[in-house]
């Protein structure tokens, strides 16, 4: 009778392998030679498998590798109160994040605190890392425009891009240089968010003071509010541009920053509900263009709400003056 039992496939082989050697040797001389992606695979091989790639150890190893930032004690303290630890952190704040609300609900309590986990990078390599608390449940926070600044004033961060007179080819280098990551943790609810776009959607002059911003972006879809960060930059020509200041807002399609309270809810539903995609800075910079271009024009639409009223004042003022004079018997 012929043996009709089939040989056993490629990957019950390796699992088998990988069953014979001791876990330490897995752990030790494969497993910490992996990336993000191919560990989370590799958990999924086994129930062996699951249990060394969900290590504690390995996540935090990838998180601080790719977040420096991560290395502060207040981040590591917030991080292991967090159910799955790093891993979870990662799951959450290495992807791009699209908020997309799928349903309303009223929003819950601000938490005591956010956590800002921000890096800077020069050519792909960390040059800032600073992690900063912010207090929510203040009233100046949050009743004013939501505002958080990374650096400490008169700090400066170098970087080995010079200044020359032919600007647009330094900007453009600055634009591809220079990436940044934003991840706002917020410890009562467990989740976190990257609102950053990571790699810059622009870099411009100020029309005001002449600075140069370097912007990058992260929308909120459906709340038609989008997080920006802002690097600004300086120097002078022949020496080399140093980064003068870091700091996230948000702004709605009326150009309006929004307010602290506001903006906390957003993050909340945006942790919970926002819709974690690969980045790609040409989509990115199309939907940035998208809400830039939006926003100016519900701009001169106001502005011309505004003349037209303006207008209709004065013509109403006008005649109830000769309204005024005819009875008056001028």
């Amino acid at each position: 009778m012929p043996d009709t039992t089939s040989p056993p496939s490629e990957s019950t082989q390796n699992t088998s392998i990988l069953a014979t050697l001791h876990p330490d040797i897995i752990h030790a001389h494969i497993l910490t030679r992996l990336d993000a992606a191919t560990l989370a695979s590799a958990a999924s091989v086994s129930s062996l498998m699951h249990r060394l790639c969900t290590q504690e150890d390995l996540w935090r190893q990838i998180c601080t590798a790719t977040w420096p930032s991560l290395h502060d004690p207040v981040a590591r303290r917030v991080i292991s109160t967090i159910p799955g630890g790093h891993r979870s952190i990662y799951s959450d704040a290495f992807p791009s994040l699209h908020h997309l609300s799928l349903h309303s609900r009223l929003p819950p309590p601000p938490p005591e605190e956010l956590i800002s986990a921000v890096d800077i990078y020069y050519l792909g390599r960390p040059v800032f890392s600073r992690v900063k608390r912010i207090e929510t449940q203040k009233n100046s926070f949050l009743s004013s425009p939501l505002w958080v600044e990374a650096l400490e004033p008169n700090e400066m961060i170098p970087t080995t891009v010079k200044f020359t007179r032919k600007e647009e080819k330094w900007l453009k280098q600055l634009e591809e240089s220079l990436s940044v990551s934003w991840i706002m943790v917020e410890p009562t609810g467990r989740r976190a968010a990257n609102v950053s776009s990571r790699r810059a959607v622009l870099a411009r002059r100020h029309w005001l003071t002449r600075e140069v911003e370097v912007v990058y972006a992260a929308e909120m879809a459906r709340e038609r509010v989008q997080c920006v960060v802002k690097v600004t930059c300086g120097g002078k020509v022949g020496g080399e541009v140093h980064v003068r200041g870091v700091n996230l807002v948000m702004e709605d399609t009326e150009g309006r920053q929004v307010s602290g309270k506001e903006g906390v809810a957003i993050l909340q539903r945006a942790m919970e509900c926002g819709v974690r995609k690969r980045v790609d800075n040409v989509r990115d910079k199309e939907r940035f263009q998208k809400f830039t271009c939006l926003m100016k024009e519900r701009r001169e639409r106001k502005f011309r709400r505004e003349e037209a009223r303006d207008l209709l004042s004065t013509l109403f003022a006008l005649l109830a003056f000769l309204f005024f004079c005819f009875l008056a018997g001028f």
